[in-house]
């Protein structure tokens, strides 16, 4: 009986070896055929020995003959791979024509080694740390900083409603326009890194301002022209759009066309007409564009449309498909709108459409060659620039908001204390300073990866939809500990003009409902897993023969690794991810390291069955798919948190805070992936995933209120950390600037701590009378509780605190509207 338990618990382990390595067919047969003949001969001292007469002798060896009669390849192909080719065909959801281009514009990286279930840490740790080059350090800290200063935020969304033109001619001489554009025509040719610094410290201090930097160092013409131009565009443009001789809009978002490009109405037919005086090739443009950004003030329109050749003229077929070209907004027929007002915010934004409007064909960026390939273009440069604009003014925002609101708790006091030290003021506040370090932790690497050559098309979704909405909860959590303070508009405001573009950011690129359930999880399955992708290019593939042999490797690819899947998700929960892979050199990160692959190893089995099970049905369970993508983007941001704390030197005094990240990084995961299974739409596969999944239950914790005491605390002293925390954002010191007088008055507030301590004790005994019309820092000095020297201070700092905590008021003629429309020519303006 021994025997028999101990053979059991070898076979067991070697199936868990085996399948766990992603052991070969040839493996498998040699297992089977080992324990066959173990089961069938025993030892012969007959310890292990099973009766040869019965079922074994005639039936045992028939699993050993199927496993090797499949290792041979024709025989393997004709009962196995070709039935699989045929279902796999059946029940994989199809590709669109766009959704191939995006998936082929982009390039895999991480998000691929998380999908795996097995990463490679030095892939990650390979990832360049944050790095600028002199030039572009000197430019952060020298014309960034001085544009910060110019600006006015009360001014640009209250007073003007728009960007001052000393502002647009500020960032136009000092180059801001072409940051992205190469040195050799006109730019700065700056790293995405260095982009994305500079616009996160502008972004910091209006998020208005920011956008007119923002959008002609993103997706558009610039962008377009640098990497796909004719050298005559690059010639002609690209030096107008560094000096901002061009102010450059794109076009891509129409009535009917938002997130569903298919449905684009905006259309071009190749034609024959007079230009110039010449009989000239070009396009035929009737579009109709909405929410373009700097669209009112642009000269240079990038417009993305469908391009039709009836008449074959170009002898490719009458439809072409999507197509860039660019378009001069003095075109006869070209008519840019009024402005949208979007959440009031004030940056240029508004629609613009044309009639009949004629383009030569090398106004089609890249030329004629270019035409049909829009929409690979457009992939290509999203999927990089998705992963520097808004997770640069998200990471920048987070952090400005934390910054001024621990500098506001610690000033502001509320029943004789600073309101700092009331938990119900705690518990946002570690919120605040859990996301100022995931969030940026996350934009880093990831503008290092773009920096490196990558196109993150998955990555750059995931962060986008997460930064802002991390975002989202840090502009509410400082709402709601300024309170009063904060809803109280005007110059000394420093919060309402975040607050009013939150809901922009989460519009933009993708909105984020959209980004969140259709694309990063849907995406990333067929782009990120290691075998899919193939097996669907290998089922499309028109030639079956050639199509059937790829298949066959990916297929069976895809069984070893589905069953390293299973054994291995199994294995390393039940072992608490003890014997998961980390970096041989990790000290404070090791667990870490373990919990995120014993996760990533989770997550991969549970992706892996959900499109094998739902194929083409995957596209509307969006519920499903929008917790997997959940998941996937905490094992992204946990593996970003972890690099940023080795590339920050491995600092002692941040390890609480990269717990507290990583903690609840791994219990946010776990609550994605629990509502997968729970809600599995097939009950039989949320059955069988449980046990394999939690076969101990659920039991990652967020971290405690403890941890969320000790983090806070770190945070609002100042010194490296915090300034850490609060890394390349604009920090004024000027008194008469808001956000400069929050940290004025916490200076002065904590150098002062001890002397208002012994006011405050001698005010609750009744020692001191507090109140308007009493100088009780006088009767203070009278009665020995303070010298005249600490009396003088705390006035001082009074004085202070009062400048802080005021709140904007206004004569009733200042809110007054700067301006009447006569109500007819807004009606025959909005109905032109």
């Amino acid at each position: 009986m021994a025997g028999t338990i101990i053979f059991l618990i070898l076979l067991i382990i070697a199936i868990f070896a085996l399948a766990i390595n992603r052991a070969a067919l040839w493996g498998w047969m040699l297992l089977v055929a080992g324990a066959t003949l173990y089961v069938k001969v025993g030892l012969p001292s007959g310890t292990f020995h099973v009766p040869s007469t019965g079922f074994w002798p005639m039936m045992g060896w028939i699993p050993t003959i199927i496993l090797a009669l499949l290792c041979i390849g024709p025989i393997r192909q004709k009962f196995i791979i070709r039935p699989a080719f045929d279902f796999m065909k059946k029940i994989l959801p199809p590709v669109s024509s766009t959704e191939q281009e995006a998936l082929e514009a982009g390039t895999v990286g991480w998000d691929a080694e998380l999908f795996s279930g097995d990463p490679n840490w030095s892939k990650l740790r390979s990832i360049a740390p944050i790095s600028l080059t002199d030039r572009e350090r000197d430019f952060l800290e020298g014309p960034t900083e001085q544009l910060c200063e110019r600006l006015n935020d009360w001014e640009i969304r209250h007073t003007l409603h728009d960007i001052p033109k000393d502002i647009w001619q500020f960032v136009r001489d000092e180059g801001f326009l072409g940051m992205l554009i190469s040195e050799k025509h006109g730019g700065l040719g700056f790293s995405p890194q260095a982009q994305s610094l500079i616009l996160g410290k502008i972004s910091s201090r209006s998020a208005d301002a920011v956008t007119i930097v923002m959008v002609p160092n993103s997706l558009g013409p610039g962008e377009l022209i640098e990497k796909y131009g004719t050298p005559e565009q690059k010639e002609y443009y690209l030096p107008r759009l560094a000096q901002g001789q061009e102010v450059p809009c794109f076009g891509l978002t129409g009535p009917t066309s938002g997130s569903d490009a298919a449905a684009m109405r905006d259309i071009g037919v190749v034609c024959h007409q007079n230009f110039e005086g010449k009989d000239t090739l070009g396009i035929r443009l009737n579009w109709d564009k909405r929410y373009i950004s700097l669209g009112p003030d642009a000269t240079l329109l990038g417009l993305t449309f469908r391009l039709s050749d009836p008449d074959g003229l170009l002898g490719r077929g009458e439809d072409l498909g999507i197509t860039l070209a660019l378009v001069p907004t003095d075109f006869d027929g070209v008519k840019i709108g009024r402005r949208h007002l979007p959440c009031g915010a004030a940056f240029p934004n508004g629609p613009n459409w044309g009639r009949d409007v004629f383009l030569p064909m090398d106004y089609v960026i890249g030329g004629q060659e270019r035409v049909g390939q829009g929409w690979r273009m457009l992939m290509s440069c999203l999927s990089a620039g998705r992963s520097i604009s808004l997770p640069a003014s998200s990471a920048a925002g987070i952090k400005s908001m934390l910054r001024n609101t621990t500098a506001y708790a610690q000033i502001r006091k509320q029943f004789g204390i600073s309101i700092s030290r009331m938990e119900g003021i705690e518990e946002p506040l570690a919120r605040m300073v859990e996301q100022a370090y995931v969030v940026e932790a996350g934009r880093a690497v990831t503008a290092s990866m773009v920096a490196g050559g990558e196109k993150p098309a998955v990555i750059s979704a995931l962060l986008k939809y997460q930064s802002t909405e991390r975002m989202r909860q840090c502009v509410n959590d400082a709402m709601d500990i300024h309170g009063g303070r904060a809803i109280c508009d005007g110059p000394t405001n420093y919060i309402q003009g975040a607050y009013q573009m939150v809901p922009v950011g989460i519009t933009v690129e993708g909105a984020n409902i959209l980004t969140r359930t259709l694309i990063s999880f849907t995406q990333g399955a067929l782009r990120s897993h290691p075998w899919l992708f193939r097996e669907i290019q290998a089922i499309q593939d028109t030639d079956r023969n050639r199509g059937m042999r790829a298949f066959e490797e990916a297929f069976v690819g895809h069984i070893s690794y589905s069953l390293s899947n299973i054994f291995g998700a199994f294995y390393h929960n039940l072992t608490g991810g003890l014997f998961a892979k980390t970096p041989i050199d990790a000290s404070y990160t090791a667990q870490w390291y373990g919990q995120l692959a014993r996760a990533s190893k989770n997550f991969a089995l549970v992706a892996d069955i959900t499109v094998a099970t739902l194929g083409g049905g995957l596209k509307v369970r969006q519920k499903l798919t929008g917790r997997l993508a959940d998941a996937l983007s905490e094992l992204y941001l946990l593996s970003c948190v972890l690099k940023r704390f080795e590339d920050d030197g491995e600092q002692l005094a941040d390890v609480p805070i990269m717990e507290f990240a990583a903690q609840n990084c791994l219990y946010r995961f776990q609550q994605a992936m629990l509502g997968v299974v729970n809600n599995f739409p097939i009950s039989p596969v949320g059955w069988v995933l449980r046990p394999l999944v939690f076969p101990l239950g659920a039991r990652w914790r967020p971290a405690s209120d403890r941890q969320g005491k000790e983090i806070v605390k770190l945070a609002l002293e100042p010194g490296d950390l915090r300034d850490r925390l609060t890394r390349d954002i604009y920090i004024s010191r000027n008194e008469n600037d808001a956000t400069g007088l929050l940290e004025v008055t916490l200076s002065k507030v904590l150098e002062n701590k001890e002397a208002d301590r012994k006011i405050e004790r001698a005010v609750r005994k009744g020692l001191i009378q507090r109140y308007p019309g009493r100088d009780w820092f006088q009767e203070a000095v009278d009665k020995g509780f303070v010298t005249a020297h600490e009396a003088q201070e705390l006035s001082e700092v009074e004085d202070l605190v009062d400048r802080v905590i005021a709140v904007d008021h206004f004569d009733r003629a200042e809110l007054q509207p700067h301006y009447r429309v006569d109500k007819t020519t807004a009606k025959a303006a909005a109905a032109e």
